[in-house]
């Protein structure tokens, strides 16, 4: 059974927040900062991919005759 994005999108998430956690306390030796870095490089891509494709996604539910109509996005944060 194939994971869900929305958790592949957590637990990636997670993971990153973690990387940065630990690098940030700059207890690791300079090859494990590194390493992390480039898993960090890594996850940060994901990211971008799964909301990329999210984006889409709405883009493509939102579409009306045939001609896609973006809408403003209003969060709770505004």
């Amino acid at each position: 059974m194939p994971k869900k994005p929305s958790l592949d999108f957590e637990r990636t998430l997670t993971e990153l927040e973690a990387l940065v956690e630990r690098m940030e306390k700059g207890e690791i030796t300079l090859e494990a900062s590194l390493s992390d870095f480039e898993r960090g490089i890594q996850l940060i891509r994901l990211c971008q991919k799964s909301l990329a494709e999210a984006e889409q996604k709405v883009q493509i539910l939102m579409e009306k005759d045939g001609a896609a109509q973006a809408e403003p996005f209003e969060s709770d944060d505004e």
